[in-house]
C-alpha cells in the first residue's frame, strides 16, 4: 500500500503539472513524470528549469508534492483521518508504523500529531529567517513565497529551488549557508531522534537511547569527513574552490557536504569537481540520512551497524556492542544485506545507463547514486538542469525507478518485487564452508 500510494501520488502530480496553466512552453509526459517523481521522492533532480518552465500554480503543485512525499502519503492521509476523528484499526496502525519507521504501534497516533506539529514549527521558523534574508533582494510577497518554498524544500531534503542557479548566487551568504543546512540536518535526523532530544532537554527523559547516539555520532562524522575530503581534493582546483578565499572555501565545502546527505541544493558547480571527489561523493550520498526522517539513502544506522560488525569480526569477537549496549546480530546481518542489495541496484542501473546513454561513466554513476539515495545533487547538463536531462526517455525512466526505489526503501521495494519470505520449520544439518 505504501508503494502504491507513492505511485498514485506521482501520477496525480504528473497530471497536474501537465495542465496548460501549470507550465510554460512544451512539457512532455516523461518530463512531467520525472519532475513529479523527483518532488514526491524529495530528490531534486530536474530536467526542466523549475522557476522558468513552471508557472506559479506549477510551483504550488511541486511544493505540495514535496511536503506530502517527505512525510509519506499514507501518513498524511492517516493524520487527516485522525483530525476528522475517524476510527482507525490495527491494520492502519501497522501501515503508519512502516511509513514512519516507528518501533511499535502503541502511542503511534500521539507520535504522529507531535510529528506534524514539529514539521509546522520548524518549517515556519525556517521560512521566517529565509524571508527576512530574501527581503533584501525582492519585494515582500516574493520574499515570503521564496522563504516558504526553500524552507519546505530544505527540511524535506528535496533540493528544489526557485533560483535557476540553485543557491550558487548565495555561496558566501552566512544566513543561507547556515539556515538551509540546519533545516536539512534536522529533517534528516528522523522524527524519533528529534522527539527524544526534545524530551531529554525538558528533563522528561533521563537517558539518550543507543539509536539516537548512533545517529548523531554517525551524522557528525560523515559531514566532517565529507567536508574534509572536499577541502583536501578541491583546495587548489581553480575550477571549483581554488579561486575562492579561505573562508569561502570552508563555507562552500560545508554546504556541499551537508547536501551530499540527500538534500540536493548546491552553491558550487559539481561539474568542476575532480573525478576522485565525485567518486567519494557517491559513497556519502548512498549512506544518506537517518531512519524515520525525510532523507533517503541506506541510512546512517545501517552504515554504523555494518562498520561495528566488521570491526568486531576482525577482532574475533562475537558480541558486538556500542555505548555499553549489545547489538542484535540479526540487525547487523540486515545492515550487510541492505548494503549488498543497494550496491547491486546501483551497479546494474549504472551499467545499463552507461551502455544505453554512452555518456561519461563517473558522472553517470554520480547521477545514479544521487537518484537512488534521493539526493538531487548533479554534475549538470552544461546548463541549469541535471545530468539526467541528457538522458533518453528510457534513461529517464531508469532514474525515475531509482528515485521511487530509494524513497520507499531497499527492503520494501525488493519485497514488492519478490514477495515476502516464506516461513519454514525445517532446519538442515550444519555445513562447513571455508572462508
Amino acid at each position: 500500500m505504501i508503494f502504491m500510494s507513492f505511485v498514485i501520488l506521482i501520477g496525480i502530480g504528473a497530471f497536474l503539472l501537465m495542465l496548460p496553466f501549470a507550465h510554460n512552453g512544451e512539457l512532455s509526459v516523461i518530463d512531467a513524470l520525472f519532475t513529479a517523481t523527483s518532488a514526491v521522492c524529495v530528490t531534486g533532480l530536474i530536467v526542466k528549469d523549475t522557476p522558468v518552465d513552471f508557472t506559479g500554480f506549477g510551483h504550488v503543485v511541486i511544493l505540495s508534492l514535496i511536503q506530502i512525499g517527505g512525510l509519506g502519503y499514507m501518513t498524511a492521509v492517516t493524520f487527516l483521518a485522525i483530525m476528522r476523528r475517524k476510527k482507525l484499526g490495527y491494520r492502519d496502525r501497522l501501515i503508519l508504523k512502516e511509513s514512519l519507521n516507528y518501533p511499535g504501534v502503541s502511542g503511534i497516533f500521539r507520535f504522529l500529531k507531535i510529528v506534524f506539529a514539529s514539521i509546522v514549527i520548524i518549517e515556519i521558523v525556517g521560512a521566517v529567517i529565509l524571508t527576512l534574508r530574501f527581503l533584501v533582494d525582492m519585494p515582500l510577497d516574493d520574499a515570503v513565497w521564496f522563504g516558504l518554498f526553500h524552507s519546505v524544500s530544505a527540511f524535506n531534503n528535496a533540493g528544489f529551488s526557485l533560483f535557476s542557479d540553485n543557491m550558487m548566487g548565495f555561496r558566501s551568504d552566512l544566513v543561507i549557508n547556515i539556515t538551509i543546512p540546519l533545516l536539512i540536518i534536522i529533517g534528516g535526523l528522523g522524527y524519533l531522534v528529534l522527539l527524544e532530544l526534545y524530551n531529554y532537554r525538558k528533563k522528561s527523559l533521563t537517558r539518550i537511547s543507543t539509536h539516537t547516539k548512533l545517529v548523531l555520532w554517525t551524522s557528525a562524522i560523515l559531514i566532517l569527513a565529507s567536508m574534509s575530503i572536499i577541502l583536501s581534493l578541491e583546495w587548489d582546483n581553480p575550477k571549483s574552490l581554488g579561486a575562492m578565499g579561505t573562508f569561502e572555501k570552508f563555507i562552500a565545502a560545508w554546504f556541499a557536504s551537508v547536501n551530499y546527505r540527500t538534500a540536493g541544493f548546491n552553491s558550487i558547480d559539481f561539474s568542476t569537481f575532480n573525478e576522485s571527489d565525485l567518486f567519494f561523493g557517491t559513497i556519502f550520498m548512498i549512506v544518506g540520512g537517518s531512519p524515520g526522517g525525510t532523507a533517503g539513502g541506506i541510512k546512517t544506522t545501517v552504515l554504523a551497524l555494518a562498520v561495528i560488525g566488521v570491526w568486531f569480526t576482525l577482532r574475533g569477537q562475537n558480541n558486538p556492542h556500542i555505548f555499553h549496549r549489545s547489538l542484535v546480530p540479526y540487525q547487523i546481518n540486515k545492515a550487510y544485506a541492505i548494503i549488498f542489495v543497494a550496491s547491486f541496484y546501483i551497479l546494474i542501473s549504472t551499467v545499463v545507463l552507461n551502455e544505453s546513454e554512452n555518456l561519461h561513466f563517473v558522472r553517470t554513476l554520480f547521477e545514479t547514486c544521487s537518484a537512488f539515495a534521493t539526493v538531487g545533487v548533479s554534475t549538470g547538463n552544461g546548463g541549469v538542469l541535471s545530468y539526467s536531462a541528457l538522458f533518453s526517455d528510457v534513461g529517464k525512466l531508469n532514474i525515475i525507478l531509482l528515485m521511487l526505489m530509494g524513497r520507499i526503501g531497499v527492503f520494501a521495494f525488493t519485497i514488492v518485487i519478490v514477495g515476502k519470505a516464506v516461513q519454514t520449520r525445517i532446519k538442515y544439518a550444519e555445513g562447513k564452508v571455508i572462508i
